[in-house]
Formats: C-alpha cells, structure tokens, sequence
C-alpha cells in the first residue's frame, strides 16, 4: 500500500523505518509524527495499522507518559 492509498485520519508505519514509530495521514501531502507535520511523498509504502495495533499504540503512549510524573 502507499501513502496516497491511505485515507486521512489512517494510523500507519513506513516500511522500513522502525515499526515503533506510528505516523497519521494528515492530508495528501502530510503525515504526523508526535503532533508535527511532515512531508511525504505519495509513492511511499506504508503499513495500515489495525485498530488493535492503533489501541496497543495509545495504551504504550499513556503508559510511557504516566511513567515521566
């Protein structure tokens, strides 16, 4: 799949680049990356994450916040 595939709002990784980082589609040019806006070209492969993964990944970031108090 590539980036262009993706609907905005689709959680995703990148191929290639390490499978903790989940990135959002922000609009057809943009992706996020911890609330920062980056671009990316439409051509790039990307895996769409499933709901699980999207859960497992917020569960991981609140842990990883709570753990910084």
């Amino acid at each position: 799949m590539t980036f262009q595939e993706l609907q905005i709002g689709d959680y995703f990784r990148i191929l290639g680049i390490n499978p903790n980082c989940v990135y959002r589609k922000a609009s057809d040019s943009h992706c996020s990356f911890n609330t920062l806006l980056q671009p990316i070209r439409t051509t790039t492969k990307v895996i769409l994450l499933t709901p699980a993964e999207i859960t497992n990944y917020f569960v991981k970031k609140q842990e990883y916040l709570n753990s910084l108090r």
